[in-house]
């Protein structure tokens, strides 16, 4: 039997929504002073290690984009339990729909010190937006904003295939794989288009989330 799936767990639109992930690390990263703002880990040592070293003033400056990841997941939810029955407009539609007008007013911040704390904050609360949103790809359990997970992941169905045999779990090994490989892609064409528009570029990042705005009306058949 055929039965309706929505478009937003498929892999062709985790693999945009990786490449876009991939794009706004290299985005920060080169555009707005050395910052990886798609995962919080570093924003959490970083503070860690100013803390220790006597810089409590420097230290908290991290608290800017922890908090807003945080405020990010809670809305997230909040639209979640608030749309889950709407009919226009799929809720993750609405999340997309709050990443393109946040990356938009990122890419008119100006690029100082002070604005590009407020610019990878907002980043941020975009990729917290997305990988609360996108969980699952194929029934998996995929994040398109950071990589860790995913190697983790991939090696695990990699190492049953080897014990197993089971040529599903060698699928789900290059399913992890594939947006590993997307993500890089993603980072690549932003290194690329920010060298060479600067804080302009984050503007690209919105193409690919339009676009999956647009193909989520799509719902697709699964056996």
């Amino acid at each position: 039997m055929k039965t309706k799936k929505q478009m937003s767990e498929t892999y062709f639109l985790g693999a945009i929504l990786a490449i876009v992930g991939g794009f706004l690390d290299a985005y920060t990263y080169i555009g707005r002073g050395a910052v990886f703002a798609n995962a919080q880990t570093g924003n959490i040592v970083l503070m860690g290690i100013k803390f220790a070293n006597g810089h409590i003033r420097e230290s908290l400056i991290y608290l800017i984009p922890i908090f807003s990841f945080i405020i990010g997941i809670l809305i997230c939810e909040f639209i979640h339990n608030k749309f889950i029955e709407a009919k226009l407009l799929h809720w993750r539609q609405i999340t997309i729909l709050f990443e393109i007008i946040v990356l938009t007013i990122v890419a008119f911040i100006p690029q100082t010190k002070i604005c590009n704390n407020i610019s990878n904050a907002l980043v941020s609360f975009v990729c917290s937006l997305q990988v609360q949103s996108f969980r699952k790809i194929n029934d998996n359990a995929i994040a398109t904003t950071m990589c860790t997970g995913n190697l983790r992941s991939g090696t695990e169905h990699f190492f049953n295939y080897l014990s197993t045999k089971n040529k599903k779990e060698l699928t789900q090994t290059f399913e992890y794989l594939g947006i590993i490989l997307f993500f890089i892609i993603g980072g690549a064409i932003g290194a690329l288009i920010t060298n060479s528009l600067s804080i302009k570029a984050v503007l690209i990042a919105n193409i690919g989330l339009i676009f999956t705005f647009i193909v989520m009306f799509i719902n697709h058949d699964k056996n």
